[in-house]
C-alpha cells in the first residue's frame, strides 16, 4: 500500500529536530520555532523548505508535529527531503505571551490581530531565509493561519515560492457568522478553552456513524495533553488563546471586508479543504479561490471524510500526499 510505504520510509530515515526562538519585530517578543530535516542534509533551495503556522486557538507543534503511529507530518515531509519549520505567533504555544494574558481577560481589549501575526510570521520567514541563504521558501497556514500567510504573501510575493492554505478563512455568510447583537459577549484580551469543548468542536456536525474510527485511538488525548502543556498558566484546565482573531472576524470577515487582497498574490497557490469542516465551510474556500486572480496557477482539492483537523485523522495520508504533490511538481503547465 502507498500509505505503508510512505510511512515506512519515514520510520527508517534519520531525522534531526531543533527547537529555537527568533525575535519578533515587537519589543520583548520571542517566537518559538521548530526545524526538522534529514540528518546531515541542509536545503540549499527554497523549493525544499516549508514553514507552517497554526490557526486561531492551538499552537503549531501539536498540529504539525504530533506523532501518530510513530510519525508526525513534519517527520513525513522531512523524510521526503524537506527542511520543515513551524512557528507560533505571539500569544500561542511556547512563544512569548503578551502581558495582557497575565491579568483577567476583561481588563484589556482583544490582542494579537492578524496584522500582528503576519508580522511575526515575517520574522520567522526572514530567519529561515538567512539560515539557508535562499531568496524564498514555501509557506503554509491552517485555518486563521491562511489569513496570516495570505496577508503576508500579498505583501511579500518575492519571498514566497509556493503558498498552501489548509481550511481557508474567507468572508462569512450570515448563517455561520459569530453573534454580534446585544447578547454577544464583550471580547476581552483572550478566551479560554476546555478539553471537552475542544473535542466537541472537533466533531461538530459529524454524525456518530461518521465519527466512528475518524480519530485514531488515543490521538485526541495525546493531542490535548501536548497542546495544554504549551500553556504554563492554563487555569482550571483551560487553554488561553488571544482574541484578536475573533475581533478580526467580527469586524472584517463577517462584514464583507477582506483583510488582504488575494489578487495581489502572484505565486502558485494550493487550497485544501475537508468535507466535514464545520468551522470554515466549503463556500469560504470557493470564495477565496475565485478571488485569486493573479496566481500563475491555482488549485483546490476537497478531501472526503475529514474535519477541520483532518491532518490528525484517518485520512491524513491523503492530506499529506496532496500537499507534497503540489510542492514537488516542477512545471504543471507543461505536457511531459
Amino acid at each position: 500500500m502507498l500509505t505503508q510505504s510512505f510511512g515506512a520510509h519515514a520510520q527508517n530515515t534519520k531525522i534531526e529536530s531543533e527547537d529555537f526562538f527568533v525575535p519578533s519585530k515587537a519589543p520583548g517578543i520571542q517566537l518559538f520555532m521548530r526545524h526538522k530535516h534529514l540528518t546531515g542534509v541542509k536545503a540549499t533551495s527554497g523549493e525544499k523548505i516549508l514553514l507552517f503556522v497554526h490557526g486561531a486557538t492551538y499552537p503549531a507543534e501539536t498540529a504539525f508535529d504530533l506523532p501518530i503511529e510513530g510519525m508526525s507530518m513534519m517527520d513525513l515531509f522531512a523524510a521526503k527531503g524537506y527542511d520543515v519549520y513551524l512557528v507560533d505567533v505571539r500569544g500561542y504555544g511556547r512563544s512569548t505571551r503578551p502581558p495582557e494574558m497575565d491579568v483577567p481577560a476583561q481588563d484589556n481589549a482583544p490582542i494579537v490581530h492578524t496584522a500582528d501575526a503576519a508580522s511575526d510570521f515575517g520574522s520567522a520567514v526572514d530567519a529561515i531565509l538567512k539560515r539557508h541563504n535562499v531568496p524564498k521558501i514555501n509557506v503554509m497556514g491552517w485555518s486563521w493561519g491562511t489569513s496570516i500567510v495570505g496577508m503576508y504573501t500579498s505583501l511579500n510575493n518575492p519571498k514566497v515560492n509556493r503558498l498552501v492554505m489548509f481550511a481557508p478563512m474567507w468572508l462569512f455568510a450570515k448563517e455561520t457568522a459569530l453573534p454580534t447583537g446585544p447578547t454577544a459577549v464583550k471580547l476581552g484580551a483572550y478566551r479560554t478553552v476546555s478539553k471537552d469543548s475542544a473535542k466537541a468542536r472537533w466533531l461538530k456536525g459529524v454524525t456518530p456513524e461518521q465519527a466512528e474510527g475518524l480519530i485514531p485511538p488515543g490521538v485526541f488525548e495525546a493531542w490535548a495533553e501536548a497542546t495544554w502543556a504549551t500553556d504554563p498558566k492554563a487555569t482550571s484546565g483551560n487553554l488561553r488563546a488571544p482574541n484578536g482573531v475573533i475581533d478580526d472576524v467580527m469586524t472584517n470577515w463577517q462584514a464583507d471586508k477582506p483583510m488582504y487582497d488575494p489578487s495581489k498574490i502572484t505565486v502558485p497557490t494550493f487550497l485544501i479543504h475537508a468535507e466535514w469542516d464545520a468551522d470554515l465551510p466549503l463556500y469560504q474556500t470557493l470564495g477565496l479561490f475565485k478571488a485569486l486572480t493573479k496566481t500563475p496557477y491555482k488549485r483546490h482539492v476537497e478531501l472526503g471524510e475529514g474535519t477541520h483537523t483532518v491532518m490528525l485523522e484517518k485520512n491524513r495520508m491523503q492530506f499529506f500526499r496532496e500537499i507534497l504533490g503540489f510542492l514537488d511538481e516542477r512545471d504543471p503547465l507543461a505536457l511531459k
